[in-house]
């Protein structure tokens, strides 16, 4: 940890005792989270750290034994088996991984979405409003994909929000949200969405050499008008130039619930001979993800890498293959944010970016009511690894 962070942290009391509950989805990433916390505040020196303000600051673990049993129906409750009175609580839920199943009714059930969110509630409800806070880190925003009405159509993201802050949850942190305008939903609260650029370059420069970090060379695309935001950041960051895709469509028709995509038109410069960014959200079936991949090579671009914060991998993995043994794809990075099968682990075209030790740094220093500006903007974290590559250093 660095060493501004470390002393910021230590000139402020801590809000309540520090609790964390991951869910079964969210297993693996909370011990994680959990090894940094331990390890920094055993090593922490603080002359406070014996008053009462401090009290079980330094503990072994800082998980709390909580479960969500399961009736034979399918039905579930909350349960937590020790007390969390004055516990500054933080949650951590996937509601993305789909390989955890229960019993219904005799038959093997898949985990959803709607099944890891209403665990969260559960908990929440077993809680019984007797945390001293509660935040919510929900790396994959739960609806976020249903954002905005489109005729008589349900808001669920926003009705799922509306509801977390009214069983009493302070906070609300989610990774890249679709559109952060939801937050609007809950204007009154705190809602937090991280973009985890750093955590991209940094995985991109420690696993391929060779990269030229400049705009004759190297090139960030957005592939839909969507993601501009994204492509912009790093663009502006890396001083690079960027270029977009949009997405023409067929209106006329519906298939699997939207409008087929007829082409992807390019705007931009020039991409003969550059290496490529691709950066989006998530990559859910990863064809849209693809043909952009293939329509760059087809206007001669160099190597592809394809950065997304959620790797869904709805239709599979054969396609990444097809198009990585062809040349049309160098690296896909995607972040262990939610569930990752190991099949996917295991690909030569797969790079994992690990954000345990960004979401450890957030709650300890949010348990001291301290400010996570710098983390929200990492620009001096990334034009440092730059430099260190640039210089042949370890990253």
């Amino acid at each position: 940890m660095g060493t501004r962070e470390e002393k910021r942290n230590l000139e402020t009391i801590p809000v309540g005792s520090l609790g964390m509950i991951p869910l079964a989805g969210c297993r693996s990433l909370g011990e994680k989270v959990d090894y940094y916390l331990v390890k920094w505040r055993t090593e922490r020196e603080s002359e406070h750290k014996d008053s009462l303000a401090f009290s079980g600051y330094q503990r072994p673990s800082y998980i709390l034994d909580a479960k969500v049993p399961r009736f034979g129906s399918g039905e579930a409750k909350g349960v937590i088996n020790e007390s969390v009175r004055g516990t500054d609580l933080y949650l951590l839920v996937d509601v993305a991984n789909y390989s955890l199943t229960y019993s219904l009714c005799g038959h093997e059930n898949h985990m959803s979405p709607d099944d890891h969110y209403q665990d969260l509630k559960r908990i929440i409800a077993a809680v019984g409003g007797k945390a001293r806070r509660i935040t919510v880190i929900m790396p994959f925003l739960y609806e976020s994909r249903q954002h905005k009405r489109t005729s008589r159509e349900s808001l669920d993201c926003a009705l799922a929000l509306q509801e977390l802050v009214k069983m009493g949850v302070d906070n609300i942190i989610t990774f890249d949200a679709h559109d952060p305008r939801v937050q609007n939903a809950i204007p009154l609260h705190g809602f937090e969405t991280i973009q985890p650029a750093y955590q991209f370059i940094k995985g991109l420069l420690r696993n391929v050499k060779g990269l030229n970090i400049d705009s004759d060379h190297m090139m960030v695309i957005s592939p839909d008008e969507g993601g501009m935001g994204r492509a912009i950041y790093i663009a502006n960051v890396l001083g690079l130039d960027m270029g977009m895709f949009y997405k023409r469509r067929d209106y006329t028709k519906i298939v699997n619930g939207r409008n087929p995509i007829v082409a992807h038109e390019f705007l931009g410069t020039s991409v003969e001979g550059k290496d490529m960014i691709i950066i989006d959200d998530m990559i859910s079936s990863g064809e849209s993800m693809l043909e952009v991949a293939a329509a760059l090579k087809a206007r001669k671009a160099n190597r592809i890498f394809v950065f997304s914060t959620f790797g869904l991998f709805t239709n599979g993995l054969e396609k990444f293959d097809e198009y990585y043994e062809k040349g049309l794809i160098d690296k896909v990075l995607t972040t262990n944010l939610i569930y990752q099968p190991q099949e996917l682990l295991d690909k030569p075209w797969y790079i994992n970016c690990d954000m345990s030790k960004y979401i450890a740094y957030i709650i300890d220093i949010l348990n001291h009511d301290s400010s996570i500006s710098d983390l929200l903007n990492p620009v001096e974290k990334i034009q440092s690894v730059v430099n260190r590559y640039k210089n042949n250093e370890t990253i």
